[in-house]
């Protein structure tokens, strides 16, 4: 007879329920269980009857199925020779809870295709992601998985590597893993610990699990039967994930799998793969071979109401969007209250709710949610509650806006960078050029996933040749805006240079208005820019490269005047961030103001004596 879990993708929903009357909290059920045998797989017949055995349980089923016995391998190995190394539970054998044994472990390891290659069923999942809020003992599953990869799945030469974004991370994973083979003797006696080498041998199937460096260059000649990546969210990009996924082809069923926490970088391989993994969590038939367990707290109505789409009427859903609600958190912490402590949990929640500064780390780590960075100027929904109509190509806004007055903001970086030019118009619509030479988009491309290219050959961003922009180019698009539209005047930055002021003066006869990044300078153009955005006044059309500034973007206050503002500028050679086309339209929007204000001076005044 088939176990049955809690809720999983795929499974068809029960009948709808009445609605629950408004502002009343949605009843939980008590106990929602449905049968392993409803999880979406492919639908084939092909194969023998499955014939695994275990401990006297045989497998009679055919084609892609769920194999108990296997899943009860990996079940029991955990519990029989493995025990918990940290925390209340240490020393104690690994039972696996609930939701690591149902929605985890016996769905990765149980779910079986048959292979016509091979002759045999082998394992459906191939690559999986785990996304959980810290806490919740990823490290210690992803150690008791690599050790079942390496000494219990009968794979013989058996590479089974851990990665990390450094060595010191990497151990997050393998310390767990060596403690476990330490305090259990039958482990012990087969696992050899190579204390230089970073690895732990079983000399019995001559197989070996070690921990890599991040470099993807210096890990091409590998041959993983499993391979774990801890803490996507600090992988400086996708290489190295490539380099090991790419490597596999010569193995029976091989397992690479990655677990992390939300990133607060959306511009980032890991944000692309936690996207990845949601997308099939939703839909796992974009992905058949594809795991995806994904739990992270809601920030829109939208994803709570595909959350309830997607598992129905699980028992942990989040009620509502309120992050500072405990009815909320056991969804992106299932640990909470079994080896996550809820009073400890309580404590950080307390903080942050009083401490702004510390909002995004419980957001982030505690939630699972992504954040941006700590003093981020822009939430996203706002910005993107902004976008107006999504314009396919750069030049697809044009004809509407041909003619019409509007404010230019120009920032001008130095000669081996970005430079931005935005025009606002009257009725709130923003356009955007940007320039860089081809010497920076290598960088930029590190630091965005290999985004920059993509906007350059969509035509986002203007690369000139060589290792200096091109500022020919640049004037020439100006002259091009200038005749296309009726430009009022140019604010730009006084540290751009002055020579590039008078050229586009001397081109154009534009006025150019000199403005800065200091208080003074920024904080009424800076409110104003808000406040247009609360009052959803914009039109952006997606820009791409404009939405990744804004999510650069961080502002900073005088500690004692907390209603100024300016915006911080990013270490550029560090960090990889740019936020040049929100000081463009900043400055676009000072002009705006400007002359706002040398109307209302000009207005007749009325004789009140």
């Amino acid at each position: 007879m088939a176990r049955r879990t809690t809720s999983s993708p795929g499974s068809p929903a029960p009948r709808a329920k009445r609605a629950t009357p408004a502002g009343r909290r949605p009843r939980r059920p008590r106990t929602l269980v449905v049968d392993h045998e409803r999880r979406w797989r492919p639908r084939t017949r092909r194969g023998d009857v499955c014939g695994y055995t275990f401990r006297g349980q045989q497998c009679e089923k055919k084609g892609a199925h769920y194999c108990e016995p296997r899943a009860d391998r990996v079940v029991a190995f955990f519990a029989e020779l493995l025990v918990h190394t940290k925390g209340p539970h240490r020393r104690k054998p690994f039972v696996l809870k609930a939701w690591q044994e149902h929605e985890i472990v016996r769905p990765l390891f149980g779910e079986v295709v048959w292979s016509a290659e091979y002759g045999c069923y082998v394992r459906r999942y191939r690559i999986a992601y785990v996304v959980l809020a810290r806490k919740n003992g990823k490290s210690e599953l992803a150690a008791g998985l690599l050790l079942y990869l390496l000494v219990g799945d009968d794979e013989e030469s058996a590479e089974v590597y851990g990665a990390a974004a450094d060595t010191k991370q990497a151990g997050k994973v393998f310390e767990p893993a060596l403690r476990m083979m330490q305090l259990q003797p039958k482990l012990s006696a087969r696992i050899k610990h190579a204390k230089n080498a970073r690895r732990l041998v079983d000399e019995r199937t001559a197989s070996y699990y070690e921990i890599i460096t991040a470099d993807a260059d210096g890990e091409l000649g590998h041959n993983p039967h499993g391979f774990c990546l801890d803490e996507v969210l600090s992988q400086r990009d996708g290489s190295l994930w490539a380099a090991l996924t790419t490597a596999v082809g010569a193995r029976l069923q091989e397992l690479l799998f990655a677990i992390t926490t939300e990133t607060n970088d959306s511009a980032s391989f890991g944000a692309d793969l936690i996207d990845e993994a949601e997308q099939i969590q939703a839909d796992p038939a974009r992905a058949p071979h594809v795991f995806a367990y994904v739990r992270k707290m809601p920030r829109s109505q939208e994803e709570l109401d595909r959350l309830r789409k997607t598992f129905p009427h699980h028992p942990d859903l989040p009620v509502s969007l309120d992050p500072w609600d405990e009815a909320n958190w056991k969804w992106p912490n299932p640990a909470l209250g079994e080896f996550k402590s809820l009073d400890a949990m309580r404590r950080q929640a307390l903080d942050a709710k009083t401490d702004p500064t510390k909002a995004n780390s419980f957001c982030q780590f505690s939630l699972n949610q992504r954040v941006q960075q700590a003093s981020r100027w822009i939430t996203m929904d706002l910005w993107d509650a902004n976008t107006g109509e999504i314009a396919a190509t750069p030049d697809w806004i044009v004809p509407k806006l041909e003619g019409r007055k509007c404010w230019a903001g120009l920032d001008l970086s130095s000669k081996l960078d970005l430079t931005a030019w935005a025009l606002l118009f009257a009725d709130g619509s923003v356009v955007w050029r940007f320039w860089a030479p081809e010497s920076v988009l290598p960088a930029l491309d590190e630091h965005t996933d290999g985004k920059f290219s993509q906007w350059v050959a969509a035509g986002w961003v203007t690369a000139t040749e060589g290792d200096v922009i091109d500022y020919e180019t640049v004037y020439a698009d100006i002259e091009e805006d200038h005749a296309r539209y009726a430009i009022v005047d140019v604010t730009y930055d006084r540290w751009s240079g002055e020579p590039v002021r008078q050229e586009v003066q001397s081109r154009t006869g534009l006025e150019m208005v000199e403005s800065g990044t200091t208080f003074d300078k920024m904080t009424a153009p800076m409110n104003e820019l808000k406040r247009l955005l609360i009052g959803r006044e914009l039109a952006t059309f997606g820009n791409p490269v404009a939405r990744w500034m804004a999510d650069n973007l961080e502002a900073k206050s005088p500690r004692d005047d907390p209603d100024r503002v300016r915006p911080v500028k990013p270490n550029r050679h560090k960090s990889g961030l740019r936020i040049d086309g929100m000081l463009a339209v900043i400055f676009a929007v000072d002009g705006r103001l400007a002359e706002a204000a040398r109307d209302a001076d000009n207005l007749p005044q009325a004789d009140i004596f």
